[in-house]
């Protein structure tokens, strides 16, 4: 029995066998070991590839593949290929349901996905459940017989991205043997790749779809992202419903009686897939501009939908030639930097570049008060895309500035690469319209585009209305690139085509895109474009032309010989003289809002002020005291009544005021103090918003307000500066507002009063 529970082998020994003999116990350990790893092979085995493969004996399975994130590494794409493939050759599977909630990917990925898709339609159903299928996520569900969506499934964004290529700066250590070896291609090319390649995915729409399709070309091309009650209208898919709708499609096209749904997919712990092809909550988010970037190195082409912040949240976009060391020196070419201007040497090389051949030479200032005594000796003054405000101030010296004989140009464009983060945080447009509604012209929200003629893509147009002008001359054809409209009265020398859009009007009209004005002895021009200036832009169409006509007018104009403005002998300001019916108009800016306030002299002792959201009543005394104000349901009277200033200013005049009064609002009293302090700082002429210089008194204020409202302590404290005439009375008004309730400071108000017509009654 010993014997018998024992087995022996032989081991070879040093040239000799040796006798091994194993007892009960061993045995059993071995034994056992052996299942433990027989099992977790099979375990292995079995847990890696049954989710995989359907089980065997399963004779009628509806595969499901799950197409979800954003498709942009090839272990992705490589993972959707072995399931389509799987699907393809899987006997056991007659049909499979591809269950999309993807924002597409990057081209060659979606197209790969796509074709194999096309192959497993032709021997199986193949049927689409949409969350979200929008553009390279949409690319891929036109593969599939039928298309399922909710009502609130997202679909479309038809179309794609294209990262421009770099721009080369060649290395004297790395040679290459043709030009575009590093970028593949030039960058004007790049636009008609972009319109081929949408070709394409529409070419895959049609095919897909067929007769079903109701939306026209035209419509598909704005890539707009439709709900999925809105694609089953436009025929981009079929009906409504979900994964169970799906799944009964194939079932009884199949005419299946007997059948199993096996989800076909690898398990994630053993898949190397990136963190864009899991949790698509983080994905749809965090995904940005400059990770495509990363991911596939410019020039490259994607089917893909990004969330607005993909773009502002790109921090690769928004650093505009940080690097570039700007000249120095004198010029009477000056370009301003001090308000945050998003261009440099690099954008303005060309232009600056056929200044030189004329004699003139240009100088960037990064500083206001440099810029400020410069323009005495500037022939030209170049503003460009601001992204911080300009002020009354120096407003004011840039309109003096062209007055006296100066040229402005003024160039605002919409693009991401000139406004940038700052600017988007300014308004975009607020910046460069702080300037130039000082000469009645206006910067437009939005861009433009023309989906039925343009330069490789829609928002590339064509400009060819022109009228006669020194920059228009000899031009037939100029292509403006991501150009806004600006908006003036008549003053327009250049126009797009009647069907040219408007990105926030949303409607066609003859927007025009340059503008030329005089403007005393000077002259303004304004261009809705950036880009047109810059290599290879300039080049396309007759924009060279236009460039060297405006560097033509440039050259022409001449250091201006300052016209002194009469100076007042007597430097006092009498009472203004103002009769009953006298009509004064003001542009008023508060928080930089822009409003317009109409003042009317309705008698000797009333006066009427109307703003676009109150109309105020003063009433005065026959000495020109306010005794009383009304406003949109408040009535305000003071015991003792504020007194006009003390005619006429001298410099160094003072006084004082203080006075009680009661505030009825909505029917309650409401009791309040006032105490207020007025000196004549100095005497000084300004230029108004009608273009007319008013010799005027500056006063500098203060005043106290104290007011008791339902217990709560009320404070408001007025600091500022008017400047008043004797021709028409107040010229122009900067205030500042401070507000405190129970003796805690609440909030702050400007207000910018300017002067901008009168009529005497």
């Amino acid at each position: 029995m010993e014997n018998a529970l024992m087995i022996c082998a032989w081991e070879r020994k040093n040239g000799s066998s040796e006798k091994i003999c194993l007892g009960r116990r061993e045995i059993a350990v071995i034994a056992f070991i052996s299942i433990i790893v027989v099992s977790a092979v099979y375990y292995q085995l079995y847990s890696q590839w049954s989710f995989r493969y359907p089980r065997l004996g399963r004779k009628n399975v509806v595969g499901i593949i799950r197409i979800e994130g954003y498709i942009v590494e090839p272990t992705a794409v490589n993972r959707y290929i072995n399931l389509i493939n799987e699907a393809l050759l899987n006997e056991s599977i007659k049909g499979v349901v591809l269950v999309i909630d993807s924002g597409g990917g990057y081209a060659d990925y979606v197209e790969e996905i796509y074709s194999d898709l096309l192959e497993l339609n032709n021997s199986k159903p193949l049927v689409a459940s949409v969350v979200r299928a929008l553009s390279g996520g949409y690319y891929i569900a036109v593969a599939c017989d039928y298309i399922f969506v909710q009502n609130s499934s997202l679909v479309g964004s038809i179309g794609a991205i294209g990262l421009m290529p770099p721009i080369l700066i060649p290395s004297e250590r790395t040679i290459e043997s043709g030009p575009y070896k590093w970028t593949g291609e030039s960058i004007l090319s790049r636009y008609s790749s972009l319109s081929s390649v949408v070709d394409n995915f529409m070419s895959a729409v049609k095919s897909g779809r067929g007769s079903r399709l109701k939306a026209s070309p035209t419509e598909l091309r704005k890539a707009a992202v439709y709900l999925g009650s809105e694609a089953v209208k436009l025929g981009l898919a079929d009906e409504i419903g979900g994964l169970q709708k799906a799944i009964s499609k194939i079932v009884d096209e199949k005419n299946l009686v007997e059948y199993q749904v096996e989800e076909l997919k690898v398990r994630e712990e053993n898949s190397s897939l990136l963190a864009y092809s899991g949790n698509m909550s983080i994905q749809w988010k965090n995904i940005t501009l400059k990770t495509l970037s990363e991911l596939h190195p410019p020039p490259s082409i994607y089917y893909i939908y990004l969330p607005p912040q993909a773009i502002t949240q790109s921090e690769a976009l928004d650093q505009l030639d940080e690097n570039v060391s700007l000249p120095s020196g004198g010029g009477n070419v000056l370009i301003d930097l001090s308000h945050g201007n998003r261009v440099s040497w690099w954008t303005l090389d060309i232009l600056i570049s056929e200044l030189a051949k004329r004699n003139r030479t240009v100088s960037f200032i990064s500083q206001w008060e440099t810029l400020d005594a410069r323009l005495d000796n500037a022939s030209c003054l170049i503003v460009a895309s601001p992204t911080e405000t300009y002020s009354m101030k120096e407003s004011e010296r840039i309109m003096r500035f062209v007055e006296e004989g100066g040229f402005l140009l003024l160039f605002f464009d919409p693009a991401w690469e000139y406004i940038g983060t700052s600017g988007l945080l300014q308004g975009i447009i607020t910046p460069i319209n702080s300037l130039s509604t000082r000469f009645g012209l206006s910067f437009a929200k939005g861009y433009l585009y023309n989906e039925a003629e343009h330069f490789g893509i829609y928002r590339n147009i064509y400009v060819r209305n022109f009228a006669d002008s020194p920059l228009t001359r000899n031009l037939d054809s100029i292509v403006f690139f991501t150009a806004t409209h600006i908006r003036s009265m008549g003053m327009g020398v250049a126009w797009a085509s009647n069907d040219t859009y408007s990105s926030v009007a949303e409607k066609a009209d003859n927007y025009a895109t340059i503008i030329w004005m005089s403007r005393g002895n000077g002259t303004v021009a304004a261009f809705g474009d950036l880009t047109f200036l810059e290599e290879p832009y300039c080049y396309v169409e007759d924009n060279y032309k236009l460039i060297q006509n405006l560097v033509s007018v440039m050259a022409e104009v001449e250091v201006p010989v300052k016209e002194r403005i009469k100076e007042e002998f007597e430097e006092e300001v009498a009472k203004p003289n103002l009769p009953a019916g006298t009509e004064k108009n003001y542009t008023e800016w508060v928080d930089g809002k822009e409003n317009l306030v109409r003042w009317f002299k309705v008698s000797e002792t009333e006066v009427r002020v109307e703003r676009p959201n109150r109309t105020t009543y003063y009433y005065f005394t026959e000495d020109g005291a306010l005794w009383k104000w009304i406003s949109n349901g408040m009535e305000c009277t003071y015991e003792d009544p504020l007194p006009e200033p003390p005619y006429p200013l001298t410099k160094g005049e003072k006084w004082k005021y203080e006075s009680n009064y009661t505030l009825i609002m909505e029917g309650k009293e409401h009791k309040g103090n006032i105490v207020g302090e007025e000196e004549v700082e100095g005497f000084e002429n300004v230029l108004a918003g009608d273009d007319n210089w008013y010799f005027c008194a500056r006063v500098k204020y203060t005043s106290v307000e104290h007011l008791v409202i339902d217990g709560r302590n009320m404070a408001m404290m007025t600091t500022g500066r008017y400047w008043i005439s004797s021709d028409v009375g107040t010229v122009k008004q900067e205030t500042t507002i401070d507000y405190y309730v129970n003796g805690i400071f609440t909030m702050r108000e400007k207000r910018t009063l300017l002067l901008m017509s009168i009529r005497k009654g």
